[in-house]
């Protein structure tokens, strides 16, 4: 059964690793890589990757991208959001421990934040504007 827009927007705000999905060229097939995104209700994913990376590269051309997140226990339950770019910004040591945030705690949080800020100082903030929804709830939580 599909999800409801409340359903859906709130099981993609909560932290899931999502597979990014974007066209790539040639005769391969989409690039797909697990990637961490943030997300509140109603407002645009976005998602933190290196300016000059291949996801990038990729991104600017097609203008577009996906990302999936799932679940499999208490139910399998699914997500997927497809959409053009909303904007393209620099990323800030206050994004990279925001996104962060999400997946990580405590002094794994700090360290990684210390890190991030060092070596991944040309990241940038990739925001979607949500077209396309996918969903399925193959059961009740």
């Amino acid at each position: 059964m599909a999800l409801s827009r409340e359903g859906r927007e709130s099981f993609l705000a909560e932290p899931h690793v999502a597979a990014l999905g974007v066209a790539a060229d040639g005769d391969r097939g989409p690039l797909m890589v697990p990637i961490w995104y943030a997300y509140e209700p109603g407002g645009l994913p976005w998602i933190l990757t290196g300016a000059d990376s291949r996801k990038m590269t990729l991104i600017r051309a097609a203008g577009r991208f996906s990302l999936l997140v799932q679940r499999t226990d208490p139910t399998v339950r699914y997500v997927s959001v497809e959409g053009p770019v909303a904007e393209v910004t620099e990323g800030t040591s206050t994004l990279h421990r925001e996104m962060a945030g999400r997946y990580l705690s405590g002094e794994t949080l700090d360290r990684y934040a210390a890190w991030a800020e060092v070596e991944l100082a040309d990241h940038v903030v990739v925001r979607m504007r949500p077209e396309r929804w996918l969903t399925a709830d193959l059961g009740t939580a």
